[in-house]
């Protein structure tokens, strides 16, 4: 029997082949309730009017790995962080199932605080879902995307075909557009954005950048860095990247006065 359209991206060949969850304790902890799984999440408080910045981490990742100085960061700023975790990632309970995971990006928001006070921070696999939260939430403060997905049909065709989906290939397109339009999502958000990318990455080239900048529907800061690559933005480039994402974050404290 055909699996439904709206399960397709919940199937185990896209959770075996497309994620690589680790396990790891945060620090602090947040658990958020997402349905079916608990989501260890953490909450670092340095705002007292409860601004806070949303971050979702690269596969591969997990809260701990940003509580190692991005923590200390954002609260210099005197921004809340709260830092996403993902099912099956980390501490949380549950696999990671894309469809599941679009779904436990409102949970997160809504534990985070109301959305004009947030902004939102992709990074990799991450824009997935800071892409869902201003599709759900538009009016959110902000969206922060670095080493971003444009095209997410693409990247799961490198690592499935349709057929071992038991669907043909119009159909999976179909799915995926139905939850992962980007150009809709983007498009449609009319906040500001900044775009962080650099020309060297290898695995998701800044065609995606420059595609998300040009479908973007509110005002766009894009910053394409010469150094680093994929997983080495932010080492590499650490200090134009950080006034980066300071910069933005005072504007939007700025326009809330």
């Amino acid at each position: 029997m055909p699996r439904p359209l709206a399960d397709l991206l919940d199937h185990p060949l896209i959770a075996e082949r497309y994620f690589f969850p680790r396990r790891s304790r945060p620090n602090s902890r947040l658990d958020v309730e997402a349905g079916d799984a608990v989501l260890a999440c953490a909450l670092h408080r340095a705002d007292s009017e409860g601004n806070a910045v949303v971050h979702f981490h690269g596969n591969g990742e997990v809260v701990a790995d940003w509580q190692e100085g991005f923590d200390d960061f954002i609260e210099r700023l005197g921004w809340d962080l709260l830092l996403a975790e993902y099912r099956g990632y980390g501490a949380s309970t549950g696999e990671p199932q894309l469809g599941r995971m679009l779904d436990d990006v409102e949970p997160i928001l809504c534990a985070a605080g109301p959305p004009g006070k947030l902004v939102v921070f992709g990074r990799s696999v991450g824009s997935i879902f800071a892409l869902e939260a201003v599709a759900k939430f538009p009016g959110v403060a902000g969206l922060v995307l670095e080493s971003a997905i444009a095209d997410p049909l693409e990247r799961l065709l490198l690592r499935v075909e349709p057929r071992e989906l038991g669907v043909d290939a119009a159909t999976f397109e179909a799915a995926v557009a139905a939850r992962l339009d980007h150009r809709a999502k983007i498009g449609g958000y009319r906040g500001p954005v900044l775009i962080l990318h650099t020309r060297n990455d290898g695995l998701i080239d800044p065609s995606h950048a420059e595609r998300l900048a040009a479908w973007a529907g509110g005002p766009v800061t894009q910053l394409i860095f010469e150094d680093g690559d994929h997983n080495s933005i932010l080492v590499e480039n650490e200090e134009r990247y950080l006034e980066a994402v300071a910069g933005f974050l005072a504007g939007i404290r700025s326009g809330q006065t």
